[in-house]
């Protein structure tokens, strides 16, 4: 969901909520079965998104000082996201017009269409988006400008976990019946935006490119302020110490919880749950853990990404 580059906070913020508002009616009105749609094989939530967006997003055009995120869903999207924002702004200076250009920032880009991708030509860069689609599906000009790419990760059970309770709770996404229903679907790919697993196979393909750097849901936890000195320092943005600890204390997930009304409106509640490491093991079971277990073998055993992600340290009892 955008956030415009022109007019007030306030009208910002007035402009977000109408628009979450307006979605939750639409969702009110569809079927379960029509909150889905499938496109090249894989589901997107048809609250959010569209054949056509989709479409669109192919020929948007990147420029090679965007600072762009990407992430499977619910891996920590909307913390970095913050967090970039942030580094960003500290490191802005007025613009001509007296208006910082990091307001020209989207959220995610399979959120918008293509009305909204034309505005965006206007915007001043850096220009900061993110997006949840397979590497496959990217826009080929972020390639093609070699544009930094932030690619966010998360250990595959807490993933999968903190999926389910999004599902549950969020009125724009399909509801499932039960842990052991979303579980089985999460393992073959069969929820939006597909396998989290296909996601790691081709970003461990791109793990050295030149424009990408991976990180991930744990290393943030571990050490949040060397985290944000890491991003910063990707996206070729100096910060120093204090501002350093200026933005890790903001983003710590108590204070962006607490803020998550005023941030993300009424979907916030939902975005922020728990924010912890090991919420897997409140729903695994133990044939579920060795299916998990068998399948990051299989996956990302022995590859950077797999090393990266600490699997026996998080994801075993």
């Amino acid at each position: 969901m955008e956030v415009k580059g022109d007019g007030s906070a306030e009208a910002d913020k007035a402009d977000f909520q109408a628009r979450v508002q307006g979605m939750l009616e639409k969702a009110k009105q569809l079927k379960p079965e029509e909150l889905v749609f499938r496109y090249k094989g894989v589901l997107y939530p048809s609250v959010l998104s569209s054949v056509q967006t989709l479409q669109a997003l192919g020929n948007f055009q990147a420029r090679p000082e965007d600072l762009v995120i990407s992430s499977y869903p619910k891996c920590g999207f909307n913390w970095v996201y913050f967090l970039l924002c942030n580094i960003a702004s500290e490191n802005q200076t007025e613009s001509k017009d007296g208006k910082p250009g990091v307001q020209n920032k989207v959220k995610l880009l399979e959120f918008e269409n293509a009305v909204r991708y034309e505005m965006m030509k206007s915007f001043q860069s850096p220009r900061i988006y993110g997006l949840h689609t397979h590497y496959n599906n990217l826009p080929p000009s972020i390639n093609e400008k070699k544009t930094k790419t932030l690619v966010v990760f998360r250990n595959p059970k807490d993933n999968a976990v903190s999926y389910y309770h999004f599902c549950q709770n969020n009125p724009l996404l399909p509801t499932y019946s039960s842990w052991d229903e979303f579980f089985r679907k999460y393992m073959t790919g069969e929820v939006c935006w597909g396998s989290y697993f296909d996601h790691a196979l081709v970003w461990e393909k791109h793990f050295d490119d030149e424009n990408v750097k991976i990180i991930t849901y744990e290393e943030l936890k571990e050490d949040l302020a060397k985290g944000v000195q890491s991003i910063a320092e990707f996206f070729g943005l100096s910060l120093s110490e204090e501002q350093i600890q200026k933005i890790a204390s903001r983003a710590t997930f108590q204070a962006m919880s607490d803020n998550a009304q005023k941030t993300h409106s009424s979907i916030g509640k939902v975005i922020f749950r728990k924010g912890v490491v090991g919420d897997w093991k409140s729903l695994f079971t133990k044939e579920q853990s060795e299916e998990m277990d068998a399948k990051f073998e299989a996956c990302l055993a022995g590859t950077k990404l797999g090393a990266m992600l600490k699997y026996d340290l998080y994801c075993q009892e």
